[in-house]
């Protein structure tokens, strides 16, 4: 089963919980064992799996690409000045696998998924894919 969910975003860089919207999608095809796949559909936002309980994990993020990539330095940025998001999203990736057993998706107990927005913002839309 296949399913696109749209998250909007209403920051230029956020960090935005997905776990319950692709936990419905899971649910909903009725699927015991398999994988899921999370893809998102953009290249300047990304997917990650991580510490899903403290808030300040997220911003964090946020605050290591700012360290890791600095805006307005790039080629790119003379044709859309947002290089540094396209280069945010290709480090982080834009796609999750997550097993599924008996219908839940297996992950750990601080884990959770997020979209990234590196943008925004922005109407995103996320496939999930479970299979």
């Amino acid at each position: 089963m296949q399913q696109t969910i749209t998250v909007r975003t209403t920051k230029r860089r956020e960090v935005l919980d997905i776990t319950r919207q692709v936990m419905a999608v899971v649910t909903a095809s009725k699927a015991k064992e398999g994988v899921c796949t999370v893809f998102a559909r953009h290249a300047t936002a990304a997917l990650i799996i991580n510490e899903n309980a403290d808030p300040g994990f997220r911003t964090d993020i946020l605050s290591l690409l700012d360290k890791l990539i600095p805006e307005g330095v790039w080629e790119h940025d003379k044709v859309d000045d947002n290089a540094a998001a396209h280069l945010a999203s290709t480090l982080l990736g834009t796609s999750q696998v997550i097993p599924l057993k008996d219908g839940r998706l297996l992950l750990g107990t601080w884990q959770g998924i997020a979209l990234v927005e590196l943008d925004g913002p922005r109407e995103r839309e996320i496939v999930v894919d479970v299979r």
